[in-house]
């Protein structure tokens, strides 16, 4: 697998279901240093695994409590991150913003949070997909984007805005 076209995206299973969510509040952007796990090192938006019986929001929501110690507010859906590794490895992202949120961003054993302006945001710093959607997100366009890693290395890639096969092609509220 080095090519999109190498995958039927009609059939493919990911092997994790995962989540990242953005807060974005007066020009900036709340990012992490990860610490550990997949990308630590790395720059990224907290997130995470679904458990066991948890939705997407549910998650995104933990993950966000787990890693900074906030509850964001006014979460929305804003795309979804298809992720094959040339290992095997694969990864379904949904991604979720928030306007604001509950508590004040704390240092983590799993992430340092780090406030950006949206306008420097530090993509020498994060996953080489990073710089291909989250302008879209910015934007709050739709976007469903496909890629192939190998390691930290991306192969190929796709990042659709229009025919969505899994959304309506707008963004969803959450509670």
């Amino acid at each position: 697998m080095q090519k999109l076209s190498d995958i039927d995206w009609n059939t493919w299973q990911p092997r994790d279901q995962a989540t990242l969510l953005f807060v974005i509040r007066n020009g900036h952007i709340l990012l992490i240093h990860k610490k550990r796990g997949l990308g630590a090192g790395n720059i990224n938006g907290p997130g995470g695994r679904l458990e066991p019986g948890e939705t997407p929001i549910e998650a995104a929501v933990r993950e966000v409590q787990e890693e900074l110690c906030i509850t964001p507010t006014n979460v929305a859906y804003r795309g979804e991150l298809f992720f094959q590794f040339t290992d095997g490895h694969s990864i379904h992202g949904i991604v979720f913003t928030a306007s604001n949120f509950e508590g004040t961003p704390t240092e983590t054993d799993e992430a340092d949070p780090i406030w950006t302006p949206l306008d420097a945001i530090p993509y020498d710093r994060m996953w080489a997909d990073d710089r291909h959607w989250i302008p879209l997100m910015l934007q709050n366009k739709p976007f469903h984007g496909y890629f192939i890693f190998d390691g930290p290395q991306m192969l190929d890639l796709r990042v659709d805005t229009e025919n969505l096969p899994h959304g309506n092609g707008t963004a969803r509220r959450f509670p």
